[in-house]
């Protein structure tokens, strides 16, 4: 049985999405008055952050885990879609940072004017957005939703950098202008690194990778009292949100009353441990009997081994 989590995920994405715009207003405000480079690209960062709820909000809309006549797998890589957006504007915002950051070089500007009001209203954003990064991320992990711990990641690069303009704005505040934007470049790695994070996870979930090594599976699988063989074994998915698990099995049967209540025995062992999750099992007579456990080249044999080494 899938487990449907998306009125979680929107009760947590339209909670995040208020708070986040609460702190873009207030880093563009204080950016305006300031003048600080700076924190107008640590604003730029937290409009990503407000785009990425509202795209998240669209993805979980879309992303039912129940099947249907055209999507007979069920929706859920919607989610991993909406994620790879996020990565996305994670890019973008990189972009800008750097490009703010050259334009005042080669430009100069304005001085940076900071006070001791302006950095204990920074202090109550970065409170904001730590507040917002670990609630996303317990949410997310506690109903696996990829879309909350892909903007919770985004997030907590969120409060790295406002941790670094926080830093600067102190170091302008103390006489030293130039830190301005000489931390603009941290903020534009951090963000970079955030969106690679992010692509890094989802990526393996869009081409299919193995959601469990076939040797657990087989493992599992040759425990169950019937069965001879199992071979063949795939998987894709992520364990804990919706796995699919297909295998072929020899088993131990005179008839086909039997050798289904192996397989029925052989779905619940695999349920038990990777739930949720729909198995596919291929029944094949003894002759079929193979010890490619998956798909790909089999290993070598010890002679055969041998003599590639020789």
């Amino acid at each position: 049985m899938s487990i449907d989590n998306r009125p979680t995920v929107r009760r947590v994405l339209i909670i995040t999405l208020l708070l986040n715009i609460l702190v873009m207003i207030i880093k563009v405000v204080v950016g305006q008055m300031t003048g600080s480079l700076s924190l107008m690209a640590d604003a730029l960062h937290s409009v990503t952050d407000s785009a990425n709820n509202v795209l998240g909000l669209v993805a979980s809309q879309f992303s039912s885990p129940h099947p249907d006549r055209e999507h007979p797998y069920g929706h859920l890589k919607f989610e991993a879609v909406g994620a790879l957006g996020i990565a996305a504007f994670l890019g973008i915002a990189c972009f800008e940072i750097l490009k703010g950051v050259v334009d005042r070089l080669l430009t100069g500007g304005k001085p940076v004017q900071i006070g001791a009001t302006e950095l204990w209203i920074l202090l109550i954003v970065l409170g904001i957005n730590i507040f917002v990064a670990f609630y996303e991320r317990r949410e997310g992990q506690r109903v696996g939703s990829p879309i909350l711990i892909a903007d919770a990641h985004h997030t907590m690069s969120d409060i790295w950098v406002t941790i670094a303009v926080l830093a600067g704005l102190i170091g302008v505040w103390l006489g030293y202008p130039w830190l301005d934007i000489v931390l603009a470049f941290p903020v534009a790695c951090l963000v970079f690194w955030s969106g690679w994070e992010v692509l890094r996870t989802n990526l393996p979930w869009l081409v299919d990778e193995a959601a469990i090594a076939p040797e657990a599976i087989h493992d599992l699988v040759m425990q169950v009292p019937g069965v001879i063989n199992c071979h063949d074994i795939a998987s894709r998915g992520v364990v804990g949100r919706q796995v699919f698990v297909e295998m072929h099995l020899v088993v131990a049967a005179d008839d086909v009353e039997r050798a289904h209540q192996i397989t029925e025995d052989v779905e619940v062992e695999i349920r038990n441990r990777f739930a949720p999750v729909r198995v596919l099992i291929h029944v094949e007579p003894p002759t079929y009997e193979s010890d490619q456990i998956s798909y790909g080249p089999p290993a070598p044999s010890p002679g055969e081994d041998l003599k590639t080494q020789n």
